[in-house]
Formats: structure tokens, sequence, C-alpha cells
């Protein structure tokens, strides 16, 4: 889990305006990407009052606290507003209350607002705190955009990783990172891939050093992330190695708890590893749309088993 963004973060990306504690916003740490609609709390009930947060209030909360007396709302705003607690949020364009700014000021807490409705705030605001504070791994690899496809190549040093990414964005795709990848599970079944920071749109190729991927190609050459959806694995060709031929070897690997197909290719002088690649990716959607050229030789292999057969007993 990462350490916290700051109320300062949040606003920024989501779009939020500031009611009062402007001040506060730099200094004041999200940890946890649940948020809580404070319904309960309004009425007095704290005994499970998750207080480290957002508190967000909707049309509901709003018209509940209107309800309340002034002395009312300044008892229950200073309860909510504990050292832990990042920010208070109020959908809908709706005013905040004269004493929930006075308690959260008090308390060093930002009162922040936003247009979208209650559902549509909480939606962008859990998937983004979600993506944020998500757990990352970093893997050595490459991943590379092919045809809307997030294709993580992987291998040995020296294998040709980063020289086939480049081949790969001199035609047309997009580079995500080289060399490191920081990976995150957003979901249950998707696994998003994107560059360090001190790494992003820069490649290292031997012999040429550092380039800058989108300052040579354009900004058409990079992207921020994208879910990985296939692993290739660069091997150097081995002799007495059996390597898959027809494609029914269905090999995965795990990242987190999410299992990624993996396919392995050889690599010796003469191969174009751009072009095998560009053709995996392919192959790999037409599967994911049904269609699986394996399964179609192994059907056109028994027709013609049976063809021949019927022939030797016409034969006979």
């Amino acid at each position: 889990m990462a350490e916290g963004i700051t109320v300062k973060q949040l606003v920024d990306a989501v779009g939020l305006h500031v009611f009062s504690g402007k001040e506060f916003l730099g200094d004041r740490q999200i940890t946890i990407s649940d948020i809580s609609r404070p319904g309960l709390e309004l009425t007095g009930y704290f005994t499970y009052y998750p207080h480290n947060r957002l508190q967000v209030f909707g049309r509901t909360e709003s018209a509940f606290a209107a309800s309340l007396t002034a002395e009312e709302r300044k008892v229950i705003f200073q309860r909510m507003s504990e050292k832990d607690t990042p920010a208070m949020v109020i959908s809908r364009s709706l005013p905040a209350p004269d004493e929930l700014i006075a308690m959260a000021t008090a308390a060093g807490i930002p009162v922040l607002g936003s247009d979208l409705p209650t559902t549509r705030l909480s939606s962008v605001l859990t998937e983004y705190l979600h993506d944020q504070l998500a757990e990352r791994r970093s893997m050595h690899g490459v991943l590379v955009d092919v045809y809307g496809l997030g294709v993580l190549i992987v291998g040995n040093s020296g294998v040709g990783k980063s020289e086939t990414a480049l081949e790969l964005v001199k035609r047309g795709h997009r580079l995500i990172a080289d060399d490191r990848v920081d990976v995150y599970q957003k979901d249950e079944n998707t696994i998003v891939g994107e560059a360090p920071k001190i790494l992003k749109n820069l490649m290292e190729i031997r012999g040429i050093g550092i380039i800058d991927v989108m300052n040579l190609f354009g900004a058409g050459a990079v992207r921020t992330e994208t879910e990985i959806s296939l692993i290739v694995n660069l091997e150097n060709w081995q002799k007495d190695q059996n390597y898959d031929r027809l494609g029914s070897n269905e090999a995965q690997q795990l990242i987190f708890d999410v299992p990624i197909p993996k396919i392995t290719v050889p690599v010796k002088v003469g191969r174009n590893l751009a072009i095998i690649i560009e053709v995996a990716s392919m192959n790999f959607r037409a599967r994911k749309m049904g269609y699986d050229a394996t399964e179609m030789f192994e059907k056109n292999l028994s027709s013609l088993i049976k063809e021949n057969s019927a022939t030797d007993e016409g034969d006979h």
C-alpha cells in the first residue's frame, strides 16, 4: 500500500474547489481509498465512525444537517473533525454549512466542493484513490501498447527487449515504460503498468545511451499507463529446447493475484521480433474474440484424416 497522497493532489486531479482550508491542502494526507457518507454520524452515532476517510456530503446529508440547530451542527461537526480526517467534500454545488467550515478549520481540515452528483463523485474519488494508493511492485521489462494491448516484454538482460520496443515504436506503437515497470492491481482482473517518474518517456539503447522517445518520435509514441494483457518472454534460442509450434500451450504468470497470459519467443539472428510481437498481439486479440487458429488447424487436420480414412476404406 502506498504511504499516502496529499489532499492537494486529490483537488488537482479530480477538479475540486476549496471552500476553506487552502493552507492545509499540502499537509493533509489521505492514506485509505475508502470514503464515508456520514449519515449516522449526523444523528449523533459515532461508535463506528471511520474518521480516517474522506467524508462526503450529498444532498441527503446536507438536508439533514440543515434540519439541525446551529448548536447541534457545531457539536456534530466538531466530533467529526478528528486529527486524521483528511477532508470534508460536498457534492452537487451545495453550500458548506458555516459550522462545518468553522469546526474543520479549527482542526486543520480542508472543506472541498464539487459540481458532480454524489454517486458520480463517490465513484471518481474511490477510483482515483484506489489507483494512487494501491500496492505497487516493480518488474524488470519493457511495456508497450501494441494495437491497444498492453504487452510486457520480459527476458534476461541483453536479450534485446529495448531494441525490440524501439522497433515497435518506429512501427507506430506506443511506449509505456522501459527497463522497469511499476505495476499495481486495479481490480480483481486487471493489472496496470506505468513508468517510474524518473524513467518516464525514456529508453536505454546500448551503444547510444538514453533517448527521449517523446522528443524523438512525438507525443503519439508514448502513453502514461496501460492494462497488461500479454507477457512476451524473449529467450535466447536453445537447440535442445522444444518450443511451442502450434500455440496450444497456454502459460500464465501471476502478477499479484491476477493470471496474465504468457508466451515465450526464442531469439536468434534473423528473427524480426517486433513483427512477431505484433502478430502475437493480433492473434491474442483474435482469441479473445473467439477465433482460435490452433483449433481451426486441429479441425482441418481431423477432417483430412477422416477423408483419407474413408478413401482408404473405399479402395479396399
